[in-house]
C-alpha cells in the first residue's frame, strides 16, 4: 500500500509589520525626546582679598549729519582715523568700537568709516541706537 504523501509546507514568519512597528517606535522615541544640555560648567571660584578692576574702555566714533567723523570729541580725517584706530587696536586687539552715526549721515560715509575701522584691524564695531520713548516708558511701567 503506498499511501500518498502530504506536501510539507514550509512555514514562514512574516516580519515585515515587526519591522514597520520597530521603525515606528524608533522615529516616536526620536522626536519625542528632550535632549538636555548642560549651559555650562558649574564651578566654585575662590576668593581673592586684593583684586584689581580693569574696566574696557570702548573706541567711540561719531558721524555727523554733515559727513563729519569724530574719534571721542576730536574731528579727525579717515586717514587719521585709520592710524589712530591702528594705534589703538596695537594697544587692544579686543577693544569694540562704539560707531555713533546720526540718523541723517549718509549711509556711504557710515560705510566708508566701518571700512577704515576693519582696515584698521578693529574686529568689534557696535552701532549705537537711540531707545526710543515708548518704549523707555513701558519698561518703567
Amino acid at each position: 500500500m503506498r499511501f500518498r504523501e502530504r506536501p510539507r509546507r514550509r512555514v514562514l514568519i512574516n516580519i515585515t509589520s515587526l519591522i514597520d512597528v520597530l521603525f515606528l517606535l524608533l522615529i516616536f522615541f526620536m522626536v519625542s525626546s528632550t535632549f538636555l544640555e548642560q549651559p555650562g560648567m558649574k564651578l566654585d571660584l575662590p576668593a581673592a582679598k586684593s583684586f584689581e578692576v580693569e574696566e574696557q574702555k570702548e573706541l567711540v566714533v561719531h558721524i555727523s549729519p554733515r559727513g563729519e567723523v569724530f574719534l571721542g570729541e576730536q574731528q579727525v580725517s579717515l586717514d587719521t582715523l585709520k592710524a589712530r584706530l591702528e594705534l589703538q587696536v596695537a594697544v587692544d586687539r579686543e577693544r569694540p568700537l562704539v560707531l555713533r552715526a546720526d540718523k541723517d549721515a549718509a549711509h556711504g560715509r557710515v560705510v566708508e568709516v566701518m571700512d577704515v575701522a576693519k582696515q584698521a584691524g578693529v574686529r568689534k564695531i557696535v552701532i549705537a541706537t537711540r531707545v526710543p520713548e515708548l518704549s523707555r516708558d513701558r519698561e518703567r511701567r
